[in-house]
């Protein structure tokens, strides 16, 4: 049957359903190469020299009812099966182990693999200039071991 009236519907439909097969790929690409802030400094502390880097640069977002900011930590250095437990803050000091303890969701405490260690680090809603990101890690041993990194300017809110 011919069509009588050709409108631009007719004329760009099939042009417009490839288009649309076309967009997962696009979607495809962006997922297989994803993109991440700069990682922060180098530091060494105690037998550990850790690399904190950060998913993204957005505010700290809600997690089971805690404000949470996601972080990958890569240890270069040490042995990180000699580490009992280890949690991310940002804050203004180091939060206390009896703290992070009561979540009941696991948020701050590190976890994951001798390649890098995943960690939603507990968080107010406004990461505010005088915070920093504190990392405290106790060994087998009971030694806790602290260290501090200034929160970068693309990160505040």
């Amino acid at each position: 049957m011919a069509r009588l009236h050709a409108t631009a519907w007719n004329r760009y439909k099939f042009l417009l359903s490839g288009i649309v097969l076309l967009l997962p790929i696009l979607f495809l690409y962006q997922s297989l190469n994803p993109v991440f802030p700069d990682a922060l400094p180098e530091i060494t502390v105690g037998e550990y020299s850790i690399v904190p880097m950060p998913y993204d640069l957005d505010p700290a977002y809600q997690h089971d009812g805690v404000y949470v900011k996601d972080f990958l930590l890569t240890f270069t250095a040490g042995d990180i099966h000699n580490i009992r437990q280890g949690y991310l803050n940002i804050g203004q000091e180091p939060a206390l182990i009896s703290e992070i303890q009561k979540s009941t969701g696991g948020e701050g405490f590190l976890h994951g693999s001798k390649h890098g260690q995943h960690v939603h680090a507990i968080s107010k809603p406004q990461i505010s200039t005088e915070a920093s990101i504190w990392l405290t890690i106790e060994n087998w041993n009971g030694e806790i071991l602290q260290a501090r990194w200034s929160i970068p300017q693309p990160m505040l809110n």
